[in-house]
């Protein structure tokens, strides 16, 4: 089978644990450093499957490599080869399919509540998990692009996660470890300083309180629903 490709926008943002998923599985994958300025693929066709990860940019930034990368989701979509975002990377698969990007109500950072969505679809992607504790590390949110079934609401963030057919695309990070929450507890400093007024903001301590603990059940949700997103990889 071909390879999965998965586009990282920051060093700090890598595929985490959806990386080990992919390697116990014994699915072969490739990482595009966007983040090291690595030339994005001419085609998607090479490809079994799209990654997008998260990044601190906004999609509505004017970086070169957003118009081409949003031509390959687009690419990817129309080949129904199964896109898989987190965050930025839902994000970008959003405004690629004609939705908007803007700004949330209020900044949502660190582990919070996670409704699943009550239709046949959440239940294909989540079986019987009805709530879950998510990590969450964003001032941005999506609307839903045509087509698209809700699956996930926070209390701060109605639209957490969709899927349109074989594809999905999350608002919150089901992909964490508890290296990437140290780290990012860490790179964030100031802005978790910055944004201590907000309900829905964590500082570091309490976000690593718990830690293996908090990543073990977020991971057990990730496994669940990628196990179901590589049932619609390309084969050939």
């Amino acid at each position: 089978m071909k390879p999965v490709v998965v586009f990282r926008h920051a060093a700090s943002e890598g595929p985490g644990y959806l990386g080990t998923f992919l390697d116990e599985c014994g699915i072969s994958w490739r990482l595009v450093k966007i983040d090291e300025h690595e030339a994005l693929p001419d085609s998607i066709q090479d490809f079994s499957g799209v990654v997008l990860m998260g990044g601190p940019m906004s999609v509505n930034d004017d970086l070169p490599w957003i118009a081409p990368l949003l031509n390959l989701i687009r690419e990817a979509y129309t080949a129904d080869i199964p896109l898989l975002g987190h965050c930025l990377g839902g994000q970008l698969i959003s405004k690629a399919l004609g939705a908007t990007v803007s700004k949330n109500r209020i900044k949502e950072i660190g582990w919070g509540s996670v409704n699943v969505s009550k239709n046949p679809v959440a239940n294909y992607w989540f079986d019987e998990i009805e709530t879950f504790n998510s990590f969450h590390w964003h001032g941005e949110t999506f609307s839903m692009p045509l087509n698209a079934v809700h699956l996930l609401s926070s209390p701060y963030c109605e639209n957490q996660a969709y899927a349109i057919g074989k594809h999905l695309a999350f608002q919150c990070h089901i992909e964490m470890t508890e290296a990437m929450v140290q780290s990012w507890c860490e790179l964030g400093a100031d802005e978790l300083a910055e944004a201590t007024d907000s309900p829905a903001v964590q500082q570091a301590d309490v976000m690593q309180e718990n830690l293996p603990l908090h990543c073990f059940f977020l991971n057990k949700v990730a496994k669940q629903v990628y196990s179901q997103w590589i049932k619609g990889l390309v084969h050939g």
